[in-house]
């Protein structure tokens, strides 16, 4: 049971990506300090998005959309946030003041699109974090209060532009996650049917056409065509996207250089390394060990080096929200580096842990096809 509200957690938090709506869009002024605030939290300017929200709260005082933009700079700041008791508290409590502030603004269960905007990105966020912290009960009330905000944000599609990403990420994954997991089909037997090809389609609009969703779309977008489509050339167009807008943004950097070292563009990825390993805190050693180790089996040929990273990596507990993919990347190296070794037998076994971690087709493709 357990098991079947995460599944279908997983499907709601996709659906609750944040974007804003509504009364804000015909206050063009508001609007450019919502999106200035989000750029510079993406960037890790705190200091300076706060200067742009306390226009905001100016101008919109106890409004949801500071409440939402005041639990962003603490999901940025402190990621990740489920690891700290003190500030995970905070966040909830950020977003319980915005759940608040569209009761008294709205009403109750108002269909007003700014309502529903509002309530989807509070209850979604909430819901997640319950999820990852363990909290199972508290996440499955959020998660289906999100879902119902989702519902009524599907009829906005031809409203706004900002729509375009949450249809999209709904038609995709509507359809991919019961592939990958035949067994939550039949909790998704009254949810609507999807489109894969039209999710891609409309994420990819949204990169170009959203305002408040574009950094989001780009991110996910580039996630797809790692994990499910097996075209991370296709992902680096949208991190490269990504990198150059927010460039002191350590998150996007490593997803970035993720996606060049597994599209084969190992100069470029080379480059970038040198600036991730930098830093030597959270779970960003993982990610710059993995990428070392793979630059250094598949660039430069080298694979006493690159055992050695992959090993150092596999000493270095994983983030299961961002970094788990790479104990399997790491454990695949290995596998590799084995083979070439003439140890079959090690290299099945590496294979095998590979595949307890793997959630990438492309990296349980290669562990399966192994003989």
């Amino acid at each position: 049971m357990q098991k079947s509200i995460r599944v279908l957690l997983f499907l709601l938090f996709f659906f609750s990506i944040p974007s804003l709506q509504a009364q804000l869009l015909n206050d063009p002024a508001t609007l450019k300090n919502v999106q200035n605030s989000l750029d510079k939290i993406y960037n890790y300017e705190f200091d300076e998005a706060n200067v742009y929200m306390d226009q905001v709260e100016k101008k919109y005082p106890n409004h949801p959309v500071s409440y939402i933009l005041d639990s962003f700079v603490l999901f940025w700041k402190y990621m990740p946030i489920k690891d700290n008791p003190t500030k995970s508290k905070e966040y909830i409590h950020k977003l319980d003041q915005c759940l608040e502030a569209i009761n008294k603004k709205y009403g109750k269960n108002s269909l007003d699109p700014e309502a529903v905007f509002y309530t989807m990105v509070a209850r979604g966020y909430m819901a997640m974090i319950y999820n990852y912290r363990g909290e199972m009960v508290n996440a499955a009330g959020e998660g289906k209060k999100a879902y119902n905000a989702f519902v009524e944000g599907l009829k906005l599609i031809n409203k706004n532009p900002e729509f375009y990403f949450t249809s999209g990420m709904y038609n995709y994954y509507v359809e991919v996650y019961p592939e990958e997991h035949p067994i939550v089909k039949p909790l998704l037997v009254f949810f609507k049917n999807g489109d894969k090809a039209l999710g891609l389609r409309q994420m990819e609009n949204a990169t170009k056409v959203g305002t408040i969703t574009k950094a989001e779309a780009c991110f996910y977008i580039s996630h797809i065509y790692l994990k499910y489509e097996m075209k991370p050339e296709k992902a680096v167009v949208y991190m490269d996207k990504l990198v150059d807008m927010y460039p002191r943004n350590p998150l996007y950097l490593m997803k970035n250089i993720e996606s060049l070292v597994l599209a084969g563009k190992y100069e470029q990825a080379k480059r970038d390394i040198a600036i991730l390993r930098k830093i030597n805190s959270g779970f960003y050693p993982i990610a710059w060990r993995t990428f070392q180790g793979i630059l250094d089996e598949k660039a430069d040929k080298n694979d006493a080096n690159a055992q050695k990273e992959y090993l150092l990596a596999l000493k270095t507990p994983h983030d299961d929200q961002y970094t788990k993919e790479y104990h399997a990347l790491a454990y695949a190296g290995l596998a590799r580096i084995s083979a070439r070794a003439g140890n079959k037998a090690k290299a099945k076994d590496y294979y095998k842990k590979c595949l307890d971690k793997a959630e990438y087709r492309s990296v349980i493709k290669e562990a399966k096809s192994f003989k």
